[in-house]
């Protein structure tokens, strides 16, 4: 890579540093906000000043598809933990367990059962059951497949399933 080449990338480097800082200061900001705000500072005008208007053209043009990455993989988290998202996905499972076959899923719990000798510990993933505490009878009702958590009422870790009534 040319002495001039680093130089720009460098600089390019910087550019996109400065759209993670704006961003991270103001979540509000769109990507035209964000080519805006970063191709009015001094960094951009160094690479201006160093560069030709077809290398500037192509820095422009990967500046706005990073920045839309960018914002892309950050939305992304961020949808993935809403409150709004979480209930719809829950309520989705719930429907598709109503109009499932029971008794072949119930097939394959048994199946499964057989494996854990009747006994399930958290960390492991059930499908559908209704999982009993060993410790304190507490039951936990399981539509989706999940990792079974710790007992909610004494933080027992072992559980038996209950079968599924088709």
């Amino acid at each position: 890579m040319s002495e001039r080449s680093s130089k720009l990338l460098a600089l390019y480097d910087v550019l996109l540093d400065q759209v993670k800082l704006l961003y991270k200061n103001d979540k509000s900001l769109t990507q035209k906000d964000l080519f805006d705000s970063v191709t009015s500072g001094k960094d951009y005008l160094l690479v201006k000043a160093d560069s030709q208007a077809d290398e500037l053209a192509l820095v422009e043009q990967f500046l706005k598809r990073d920045i839309a990455s960018f914002l892309q993989q950050q939305n992304e988290y961020v949808l993935s933990h809403s409150p709004m998202l979480m209930a719809v996905e829950n309520t989705l499972w719930h429907w598709l367990g109503e109009i499932t076959d029971k008794s072949q899923v119930e097939w394959h719990e048994l199946a499964q059962d057989f494996k854990h000798h009747g006994y399930y510990e958290s960390g492991e993933i059930v499908n559908q059951g209704t999982m009993v505490c060993t410790g304190c009878g507490h039951e936990t009702n399981i539509e989706f497949p999940s990792v079974i958590l710790d007992c909610t009422e004494c933080e027992g870790k072992e559980f038996t399933r209950e079968q599924l009534q088709p």
